[in-house]
C-alpha cells in the first residue's frame, strides 16, 4: 500500500514539473509575484541593486534548477534567456557567474519570508468548507538536510558531532507548519543540526504564534510530551498526535472509556523536564 502512494506521489509530482517547466513563464509564475518578493524584502530589510537577476528573478530561476531534469547552472541561465527572448526582452549573457553570484546573495530569510508569504495567499483563499469542522486544522514535521562542505556551511550548521572531522558535511534541521486546507507551507525555522534548542521540538515550539483558540495541530509522536500538550491547551489549540511510546506507555486500563477506539485518561506532569 506504502509502495502504490509513493508511487502516485511520484508521477503527480512529474506531471506538475513537466507543466511548470513547459508554461514558458519562469516556474511559479502565477504564486511568486513581485508584491510577495518586496514585501520579504522589506521584512528583512535588504536592498538589491541588480536590474537582471532581482531576488524574484534568481529565486524563480533557482527553483526551475530544482525541479528540472537538468541541474545545471549553464541550463538555468539558457532557460532563462530564452524566456527574456521568447517575451521581446533583449537577451542577457549566458554565462553563469551573474546568476551564480546573484543566487549566492540571496538571503536564507529571503527565501523563508518569500515562503511565508505565498503559504498565506494560498491560505487565504482556501475555501471554508475545506475547514474540519469549520476549524483550521495545521500540520507540522520537520526533516534534515545536507550542504556542500564548505567554511561558511560549516560555520553555520556544523556537521554531526558524531563524525569525524573532515568527512562528515553539514547538517540543518528544518520545521515546517502547513495548512491541511491548501496543503501550503504557513511558518518556518531552521537550525542547527545538534546542540541545545536545535531538536525538532524546539522548532516546533517556536512556531506556534501561528495558532489561534481552537485550531488544531497534528503532529508525529516525537512531539509527544506533556509539555507541549499542556502548553497548547493554555492557548487553546487541540493536538492530534501517536503516543510517544518512549516518554510514556499506555494503560487503557486505567482512565475512561468514551467508546470504540475513544479513551480518556489523566496524563500527570512528569517529575523530570521533557528533553528537548
Amino acid at each position: 500500500m506504502r509502495y502504490s502512494s509513493d508511487r502516485s506521489f511520484r508521477r503527480q509530482f512529474e506531471f506538475l514539473r513537466r507543466q511548470f517547466l513547459q508554461e514558458g513563464e519562469l516556474p511559479f509564475a502565477d504564486v511568486l509575484s513581485r508584491d510577495t518578493a518586496q514585501q520579504a524584502l522589506d521584512t528583512i530589510e535588504v536592498a538589491w541593486n541588480e536590474r537582471i537577476y532581482t531576488p524574484l528573478v534568481t529565486l524563480r530561476i533557482f527553483l526551475g534548477q530544482v525541479i528540472s531534469a537538468d541541474h545545471s547552472c549553464r541550463a538555468a541561465v539558457a532557460r532563462f534567456v530564452a524566456h527574456r527572448i521568447s517575451r521581446g526582452e533583449s537577451a542577457c549573457s549566458s554565462h553563469t557567474g551573474a546568476y551564480c553570484q546573484a543566487r549566492k546573495r540571496l538571503p536564507e530569510k529571503f527565501s523563508a519570508q518569500v515562503a511565508r508569504g505565498v503559504g498565506a495567499a494560498l491560505d487565504e483563499k482556501a475555501k471554508s468548507d475545506w475547514l474540519w469542522k469549520n476549524r483550521k486544522v495545521f500540520m507540522f514535521d520537520g526533516t534534515t538536510i545536507s550542504m556542500p562542505d564548505t567554511p561558511s556551511n560549516q560555520q553555520a550548521y556544523p556537521q554531526s558531532n558524531k563524525q569525524k572531522p573532515g568527512i562528515g558535511f553539514p547538517l540543518a534541521r528544518i520545521g515546517a507548519i502547513f495548512s491541511l486546507s491548501c496543503g501550503a507551507i504557513l511558518d518556518l525555522a531552521v537550525s542547527g543540526y545538534s546542540g541545545k534548542g536545535q531538536g525538532e521540538v524546539s522548532l516546533f515550539r517556536q512556531l506556534w504564534d501561528l495558532f489561534g483558540p481552537g485550531d488544531v495541530v497534528l503532529t508525529d509522536a516525537l512531539m509527544c510530551n506533556w509539555r507541549n500538550l499542556c502548553s497548547l491547551q493554555q492557548r487553546q489549540v487541540d493536538m492530534v498526535t501517536r503516543l510517544n511510546k518512549a516518554l510514556r506507555k499506555a494503560d487503557f486500563r486505567r482512565g475512561k472509556r468514551l467508546g470504540k477506539n475513544d479513551h480518556l485518561v489523566r496524563w500527570g506532569k512528569p517529575s523530570m523536564r521533557d528533553i528537548d
